[in-house]
Formats: structure tokens, C-alpha cells, sequence
């Protein structure tokens, strides 16, 4: 098989070594599901995009997990624009294609920004009290009622009392494949809390039976926080910095903007090396 060209990015990075690692192949054409599997479970990271041609947008993205795809994400769509950009000469302003939807991407001041797509909701089934064990925390720990949202990828939005909580959570297994698996089948959890500047937050989801992992930048989740923004707080206009992973040093920095029945998030991508696979 030919050399196969990929990128490493930081996704959400205000310095070099923050945000959320992305792995980028720049041609996968010529790879099978099968092969895109292996390559993304060889990067071990949250995920790992390839990009191939579209009739509908600068280029249409993949984008697998170490275990399987995923029809939406928000850090491979902007790490994913990046290159787009680079390599096609794609400019500042295009869409990529997206098994779930054609997403809106632009370049302004340094930040890559994507349009998030409309959001289906539901409440979830749990009690605030069995939400609360399932986080590790106390059940006034909890606000209001919790919803899931879905730009793209389906996510359970779950409002805290407090920073404080945020940072206290040590989600429970058993507890989140019982309350916290969404249509997909797939156990994940959001928790945040309001801050002076926005939302501090913390993403995590089941790598195996007994195993969770967090994230620590998901731009698909904030894209929910801000449809969690227009369902609960209606026309209320929202320009908010949200901070993730803060708890496990390493810090992403989203920039959220709600307007006029819109959803915008952004951040910085900082482009740390690359490289070929050949096999």
C-alpha cells in the first residue's frame, strides 16, 4: 500500500500541548472501513479523521474512535478544517460533509468556528438523586432537569451546582451503562457548571465494560450546551468561553455563541507535527 500522509493537531489549544489531540489522514481514499478502524485504534486518541473527496462540500470527513465511527464530532470537524484549508486551498470559509450532515466551517482571528446543525431533545429517565450517584456526587449536586441533545451525536447535557462538583465527579461505571447510554448505545456523559466567563466542563465516556475515559475537548457536546441554551433559556442571546479537562491538566478552550436560534462553536487548532503510515 502507498504511504499514507497524516497530521497531528491540538483541537481547542491555547498552547502547544493543550486541547484535544486529532490525528488527520490527508488521503483515505484508498482505505476500507476496515483499514480506517485499524488506524484509528493505532492513534489511540478520542479520534482520528480521513479525508476524502465530496460533491457537496470542500471535502467529506470520516471520522472513527478507537472502537468505532461516529457520524459527528466537533474537535475532528475543526482539526479536520484545518487541513481541508491547508492542503486544498480550501480558503477561510467552506462546509465539510459529514455522515451526520454538511457542516459550516470558518476561519476568524486565529479560531476555527463550525455551525452546528439543528438539535433533537429529550429528558432523560434518571432522578436527579440517581444522577447524582451515578456522578459520585451529592444529589443537591444536581440542577434542574437533564436532557438529552443531539446536533449530530446524541449526549446527555447535565447541569452542577458548582465548579466545585464539576471537578468532584468520579463517574460510576455500572451506573452510567444503566442511565447514561444513549440511542446509539453508547454510554456517555456530560456535566457543567455556569462560571463569571461561561461553563466549566467535563466529558466522559465507556471505553469498555468497567472502563471510562474522559475527553478533553468535545465540540460536539459544547455544540448541545448550546442547544441546552436555546431549549432552556429560549431567544436569550449567549457568548460564553467554555473550559474542559481543567480537572486532568489539559485544558481546552471553547468559545460558545448562541444568536438568534444559532449554535457556534469555536477554538484554536495548532498543528504540532506529521507524518506517513505505510503498511
Amino acid at each position: 500500500m502507498p504511504a499514507i500522509r497524516y497530521q497531528l493537531l491540538n483541537v481547542f489549544a491555547e498552547t502547544t500541548f493543550g486541547g484535544n489531540p486529532l490525528a488527520v489522514i490527508e488521503d483515505g481514499s484508498g482505505l476500507s472501513d476496515a483499514d480506517m478502524q485499524a488506524v484509528a485504534r493505532q492513534f489511540n486518541l478520542s479520534e482520528t479523521t480521513f479525508l476524502l473527496p465530496s460533491t457537496v462540500a470542500a471535502a467529506r470527513v470520516r471520522i472513527f474512535t478507537p472502537t468505532y465511527e461516529m457520524p459527528f464530532a466537533g474537535h475532528p470537524t475543526l482539526g479536520s478544517a484545518q487541513v481541508v484549508s491547508d492542503l486544498l486551498r480550501a480558503g477561510e470559509r467552506f462546509s465539510i460533509e459529514m455522515k451526520g450532515g454538511v457542516i459550516p466551517v470558518r476561519r476568524r482571528d486565529g479560531r476555527w468556528t463550525l455551525s452546528a446543525n439543528a438539535a433533537r431533545h429529550r429528558l432523560m429517565e434518571a432522578t436527579s438523586a440517581e444522577l447524582a450517584a451515578m456522578l459520585g456526587l451529592p444529589a443537591n449536586a444536581i440542577v434542574g432537569p437533564a436532557y438529552w441533545m443531539d446536533c449530530g451525536t446524541e449526549q446527555p447535557m447535565i447541569e452542577l451546582a458548582s465548579v466545585e462538583h464539576v471537578h468532584a465527579c468520579r463517574p460510576v461505571a455500572s451506573l452510567m451503562a444503566q442511565w447514561s447510554r444513549n440511542t446509539a448505545g453508547q454510554p456517555k456523559t456530560y456535566v457543567f457548571a455556569r462560571t463569571a466567563e461561561g461553563f466549566e466542563s467535563r466529558y466522559f465516556w465507556m471505553t469498555g465494560e468497567n472502563s471510562i475515559s474522559e475527553d478533553p475537548g468535545t465540540g460536539s457536546a459544547c455544540a448541545n450546551l448550546g442547544a441546552w441554551w436555546l431549549l432552556t433559556q429560549g431567544d436569550r442571546p449567549l457568548h460564553a468561553i467554555v473550559r474542559q479537562a481543567t480537572a486532568i491538566n489539559r485544558p481546552s478552550v471553547l468559545t460558545l455563541d448562541v444568536e438568534q436560534g444559532k449554535v457556534e462553536v469555536g477554538g484554536r487548532v495548532i498543528v504540532l507535527g506529521k507524518g506517513e503510515l505505510s503498511w
